[in-house]
């Protein structure tokens, strides 16, 4: 095992080429999935698309909303129906189109559109229409007090280039589908994609006509991306200084990289909880009282301190304290109580136990694959025979979102801040627009109407009681089976300022070097 780690490590090395202070060498386990920047609604996709393309607004490294592509944004008074974004002129993408209110409409249009993965935070919107050359207006199907937290993610396109390139709407990724978009980019951000070898590597440079080169720091001039998805070779890169920023620093060498000369370790909550579904429909999980069982056989305070090294928030609900609609009620978790799970299992005629399989990605998550390891073992202390199929995250996905798995493994991070946003995904009836991540069969029309509710109620009082009442229901049902709540780590060379940012989304136009 070591010979292969170090045989893998001097091919990581030799990867990545020589880099002079401006040029930033950044990895992570896993890789982007697409470059087309509608097709995925997926963390490290929109980690890497943030670099080339931009929202019209946009979180800056403290988690704080701030103006990207649009200066400025209000509720007409006159319409509360319609919000009003006043563009960012003089801007142009990558090949020198200028940029203006068409791009923005059609960006839009495209997000909604067959394929697309980020339709389901357009849900309340009805039209999408230009005012003039630097005004849009969004209208959506009631005042929606939020939805500009549903567009820090949202990127816009050139529409003229995705004519010319026949990428009017995203590829399918779960159909194996892909377009011109999966590869190629032309956005307005501040980099700009030289070349693009998945799972290899992807180097992009800085843009010389950035609309925002006034603005941030815009130290860097060059960013070498190299997925590693195994630990021991992403830390070794890291300590050789082949690597200047890795994201996920495994729980077991942080002491090592800490004390490491000229390296230093930054560490913040993360705006993301890991948790298990399971089908509620057929099969012994479609029962309550073992899907109940399963929640109190997990040991979350094991996990922590073996398998996380204290990296870790044990926590009840799916949901990270950053969202509106957390409480500390909701975040307790419940005690583990395996005689107690063993009587549920009893009650429910499942005495002698049963077989499932465990689907999990092993290079998504903090210790992903162990802590699913982990929970096979505590599984079968209250007789659920558990077999672990571990993939990576491109094949672990279309499984888990497809309804093909009975018990998953998931990472909801909530780049709105709001309720909704799990609502909308993971707890909502599986509908063309709605619910795409909830393959578990829940499915409530009260729930619902309640959940759709929350896109034109304007009395925020009234609003989060509606929240709280989603959130009864979702916890009495045992949908899902809530683990933690994620801790970020990221190592990187001394020489470097820079905040971790509470979504993991590195936008490197903030960078600077001592």
């Amino acid at each position: 095992m070591l010979k292969h780690i170090l045989i893998t490590a001097v091919m990581v090395s030799a990867s990545i080429t020589s880099a002079s202070a401006e040029t930033i060498r950044w990895a992570r386990a896993g890789d982007a999935i697409t470059m087309d920047p509608h097709a995925q609604n997926e963390g490290p996709t929109h980690t890497l698309n943030h670099q080339i393309y931009d929202s019209l607004v946009q979180r800056d490294m403290s988690g704080a909303m701030i103006p990207s592509l649009a200066t400025e944004w209000a509720a007409l008074s006159e319409n509360p129906n319609v919000w009003r974004f006043k563009l960012r002129q003089n801007v142009t993408f990558h090949n020198g189109a200028a940029f203006d209110s068409e791009d923005v409409v059609f960006s839009i249009n495209r997000a909604m559109a067959d394929g697309s993965e980020m339709k389901e935070l357009l849900s309340s919107v009805q039209d999408v229409r230009a005012v003039d050359a630097y005004t849009v207006d969004i209208e959506t199907k009631g005042a929606n007090p939020l939805l500009v937290n549903n567009l820090t993610n949202m990127f816009m396109m050139d529409k003229s280039w995705s004519e010319a390139n026949d990428v009017m709407t995203p590829h399918d990724v779960a159909k194996g589908e892909t377009n011109f978009a999966t590869m190629n980019t032309n956005g307005t951000g501040a980099f700009m994609l030289v070349s693009r070898a998945v799972d290899e590597k992807t180097v992009l440079k800085a843009n010389p006509n950035y609309w925002g080169k006034d603005i941030y720091p815009n130290q860097v001039t060059e960013i070498i991306y190299t997925p590693i998805q195994s630990s021991a070779t992403r830390v070794a890169a890291l300590l050789s200084g082949d690597v200047d920023l890795i994201q996920d620093v495994p729980v077991q060498d942080l002491g090592r990289v800490e004390s490491s000369s000229g390296l230093k370790l930054a560490t913040a909550a993360q705006n993301r909880v890991i948790f298990f579904g399971v089908n509620t429909t057929k099969g012994p999980t479609a029962d309550l009282r073992v899907r109940q069982a399963m929640n109190i056989a997990i040991n979350r305070d094991a996990i922590k301190q073996v398998v996380m090294r204290g990296q870790s928030d044990p926590t009840g609900v799916i949901m990270p304290p950053f969202v509106n609609g957390w409480t500390e009620k909701l975040n307790e978790y419940p005690k583990y109580d395996l005689d107690e799970a063993k009587a549920l299992m009893q009650e429910a005629g499942y005495g002698d136990g049963f077989s499932i399989v465990l689907n999990c990605p092993n290079d998504r998550y903090v210790n992903d694959e162990a802590i699913c390891q982990a929970a096979v073992g505590m599984m079968a202390q209250i007789g659920i025979k558990v077999t672990l199929d571990a993939k990576p995250k491109a094949q672990h996905f279309p499984i888990a979102k497809g309804g093909e798995s009975d018990f998953y493994m998931l990472g909801w991070g909530v780049p709105t801040f709001d309720s909704h946003y799990i609502f909308n995904f993971l707890v909502h009836t599986q509908t063309e627009n709605r619910g795409s991540w909830n393959p578990t069969g829940f499915s409530n029309a009260d729930v619902d109407a309640m959940i759709v509710s929350l896109e034109s109620e304007t009395n925020l009082n009234k609003r989060d009681e509606t929240i709280a009442k989603i959130w009864a229901e979702v916890q009495t049902a045992q949908i899902y089976l809530p683990i933690h709540n994620q801790v970020l780590n990221w190592g990187m060379s001394e020489n470097i300022n820079f905040d971790v940012q509470p979504e993991d989304q590195p936008h490197f136009q903030f960078l600077t070097f001592k």
